[in-house]
This record gives structure tokens, sequence and C-alpha cells, in this order.
């Protein structure tokens, strides 16, 4: 779906593609690649255009999710252009460089973000990414260390909490993703890789520094 459909056209256009997905795919949704408009286009503000069809919606995503498998999507990704993004992260190493924490299951209803000061560390990190609407691709980006999550969730009650590390470079890229952006804008084009040469070249370790003198790009 593309453009800015009346509530009942999306709630139709949502109910026909989730009977689809049931029927089909085990209820797995595709997952819109780059390229398509709406992935290009600022998602409207929730404000409860699918009425009782968002707790559905909500468990195809996180379907969706797990199934790529991957640790955020976002409304758009699924061709639903409203602010809507589920995430969730089990975590990885304790000496993991990119401070990959627990990220329990969580929906953000019109997410925003906010860059908060890193008194015990740098304020902004960089390391490779990817993203499932970018199939097959990883690059470097920088994102802020440490920020301020505001939004609600699924019921409504508000957000406003303050994620470090991974957890919030997942919340950045979800709410960019809202705001018609991918991760590719925030890349240095020279540290882009396919993920086959990902696992070949650099990940012996999640600091890009050797890639980044590798390939010429910075790091800042």
């Amino acid at each position: 779906m593309t453009g800015r459909p009346t509530d009942d056209v999306l709630r139709a256009a949502v109910a026909d593609q989730l009977d689809r997905a049931d029927a089909e795919t085990d209820g797995v949704l595709p997952i819109v690649q780059a390229g398509a408009p709406v992935l290009r286009t600022p998602a409207a503000r929730y404000e409860g255009q699918l009425g009782d069809l968002l707790p559905r919606f909500l468990a195809a995503m996180r379907r969706t999710m797990h199934a790529a498998p991957g640790v955020g999507l976002a409304a758009p990704q699924v061709g639903v252009p409203l602010a809507v993004a589920v995430v969730e992260d089990a975590g990885g190493d304790d000496g993991d460089p990119r401070e990959r924490t627990t990220l329990p299951f969580r929906v953000l209803v019109n997410p925003r973000y906010e860059p908060l000061p890193a008194d015990d560390g740098p304020g902004t990190v960089a390391f490779f990414e990817g993203c499932l609407s970018v199939a097959g691709w990883s690059a470097v980006v920088a994102r802020h260390r440490r920020i301020r999550l505001t939004g609600t969730d699924e019921s409504g009650a508000p957000l406003d909490e303050e994620l470090t590390g991974w957890p919030a470079r997942i919340v950045q890229h979800e709410t960019d993703h809202l705001a018609g952006e991918l991760y590719l804008d925030h890349a240095p084009t020279r540290s882009l890789t396919s993920n086959e040469n990902l696992v070949r070249y650099w990940a012996a370790s999640p600091d890009p520094a050797p890639a980044a003198a590798a390939l010429g790009f910075p790091l800042t």
C-alpha cells in the first residue's frame, strides 16, 4: 500500500493481507524491499486506524520478525504506512562491545528518540548493521549510544525510558523507518558489504575498525 488510504480502505487492505498470510505462509507477512515507495514515505501517526484489527496485526508482525529472523520490524516494512513497530532481542555475550543486552518484546507506537550524553563512554558508536528490507547487505552506521525513547505501547500506555548500546540502536533503526529512512542513508557507502563477505572477512569481531582500514571509510 502507498499514499494515504482512508481508515476503512487501510483496515480492509490489512485484513486481506493477514488473511492471505494465514492461508499461504503460516501467518508470516511478506517484507517489502528497498525501492518500494512505502519505505520512503513518512508513516502516518497511529491514531486507532486499525481498530480491533491491531492485536492480530501486531501478532503477525512479531511472527514475521521471528521468521526473518530479525530484532525489529516497522509497519512500513510489511507495506502498512503507520507509525508502529515491534522490537525484541535475546541479547548476546556479556563482553560484546556492542553492548547487546536483552531487549524484551515490546510494541512502539508513534515512537520518538533523542540522544542522551554517555558519561561512561562515547556519545556515538559505529558497528555493522543490516535490515530486513535491504536483504543480503550490511553497512557500518554510527548511532547514538544512549537515547531517550518516548511514545506509547499498543494499549496507549506511555513509554519514556533510557536505552543504551544495541537496544538503543534497534530502536533508532526502527524509528528511522517510520520517518521514511533506511540505515543506508546514514552509512558510508564504502562500508557496504554483502552478508557473505561480512561473514568471510569481518565476522571475527564486532569492531568495524579493520573493515574501515581495509575498505577505506571513516568511523565517525
